[in-house]
């Protein structure tokens, strides 16, 4: 490896870090973070970015000088990377073409060129992975950065990373593109599929991280762990991951004339099951303003829209039947999804005002069907502003929900084997036994 190629990189992270693009949290930083971040169709909770760190001096003489040049190489790489995509992932583009400077799928092949290579650090026993200390800067946590001399926090912050750039891809995926003619494109079925992708990918990552690297920590560093990675917080991000791919699954079964009304039901149900138990993980956590906030409030209105959409389907098969109590029932779930309806309406609002500002694409699927088909009369809402309760109280008149088994599931990932140039240093040091 060249060492003025690795020189160039370090003085690029650097120049970066003091042009203020590795930023960190609003709260402490003077809002270097964007403001406004556009568009927002699946929640992206800001990317954790690295600071440079120097792998020459911790190892002396415990590495060989090609390793301590790759992993130094390889890490400043997605530094100088990560600074530059951060600003641009968080206020997508609607646009096909990118010019210049990296972009999201670089950004992840430098990180899987790079994992490999950091598992030499883990894996059998490795008595280094203590010797470097691992700084990243948080998005959701009030602390702005973390420090840890633990391979493992690089790991695993690798891996969130690596999720935040499919959660990234996929709200790309789902905002219309402009057409030469300045025209906005619809969704094609090609790209939602290509979204659901991206969601169930990231799910993935995030799966692996709390079941397989999380438990890697010893309990009181894992009391340090940043908030961005604490495991309510993992395990939110995975549901709410595979919550948005039924969401997209019940888009498409809501434009499809042959999809029945007890499919939308199911799926509208397991998205309410999904973003309940996204909601559970992270009730209790001291999210706080910004980031943190914004993520409490997209679960809240995620959460709401989903079960406005199931109590409408489920009133629906309701009234198919002939009893006079099938038809109460259904009047029932009607009105529980037109308080829900106003409830996730709120919660939009509440998200989208909370910095950093964004706001709603153009309407379509779930969202751009419950606008339209549960608008709710003036009267309901009279009586809804007149009485605070009256919301609450059709909720709890309303039937329970069908409860069905969940479908989707994060894809399968298992981590990369450990790089063959540490097979070297391995020998070598058995030598030195010997």
């Amino acid at each position: 490896m060249n060492l003025e190629w690795i020189w160039f990189l370090e003085s690029q992270a650097l120049k970066f870090e003091n042009m203020g693009c590795l930023a960190s949290t609003q709260n402490k930083s003077g809002g270097r973070w964007p403001r406004n971040v556009g568009e927002v169709a699946v929640f992206v909770p800001g990317m954790r970015i690295p600071k440079p760190i120097d792998f020459t001096q911790p190892f002396g003489d415990g590495l060989s000088r090609d390793l301590v040049e790759r992993l130094c190489a390889l890490r400043t790489r997605i530094v100088v990377m990560a600074g530059q995509e951060a600003p641009r992932a968080t206020k997508p583009r609607r646009t096909a073409t990118q010019h210049g400077g990296s972009t999201m799928a670089d950004l992840q092949q430098a990180l899987e060129d790079y994992l490999p290579v950091l598992l030499g650090l883990v894996e059998n026993g490795n008595q280094l992975k203590h010797d470097l200390q691992f700084s990243w800067l948080n998005q959701e946590d009030t602390a702005e950065e973390t420090t840890m001399s633990n391979s493992w926090y690089e790991v695993l912050s690798v891996l969130h990373l690596m999720a935040m750039l499919s959660l990234s891809q996929a709200n790309l995926l789902l905002l219309p593109m402009a057409s030469n003619d300045g025209h906005l494109s619809k969704l094609s079925e090609e790209r939602r599929r290509a979204c659901i992708d991206m969601l169930l990918k990231a799910a993935g990552y995030l799966h692996f991280s709390i079941q397989h690297v999380l438990p890697q920590f010893p309990p009181e560093l894992r009391k340090n762990l940043p908030l961005d990675l604490e495991e309510g917080v993992l395990q939110a991000l995975c549901l709410q991951a595979l919550g948005q791919g039924v969401d997209v699954q019940l888009g498409m079964a809501i434009d499809s004339v042959k999809a029945t009304l007890a499919v939308k039901r199911r799926l509208a149900c397991e998205m309410v099951k999904y973003w309940h138990q996204a909601q559970e993980n992270i009730v209790g956590l001291p999210l706080m303003s910004g980031w943190g906030k914004k993520h409490e409030h997209f679960i809240e209105w995620k959460y709401a829209e989903a079960k406005a959409a199931a109590y409408y389907y489920h009133g629906l098969i309701l009234d198919e039947g002939n009893t006079e109590t099938c038809k109460e029932i259904a009047i029932a779930a009607q009105q529980a999804a037109e308080a829900l309806c106003k409830e996730s309406n709120k919660a939009c609002e509440s998200f989208h005002m909370t910095p950093p500002l964004s706001r709603n694409p153009i309407p379509w699927g779930t969202s751009k069907f419950l606008s339209e088909k549960i608008p709710g009369d003036e009267s309901s809402k009279v009586q809804s502003n007149e009485d605070p309760h009256s919301n609450e109280m059709i909720l709890q008149a309303a039937p329970a929900l069908p409860d069905f088994t969940l479908s989707l599931k994060p894809d399968e990932y298992q981590l990369p084997p450990v790089d063959p140039s540490w097979n070297d240093h391995i020998q070598n040091q058995n030598l030195l036994v010997l």
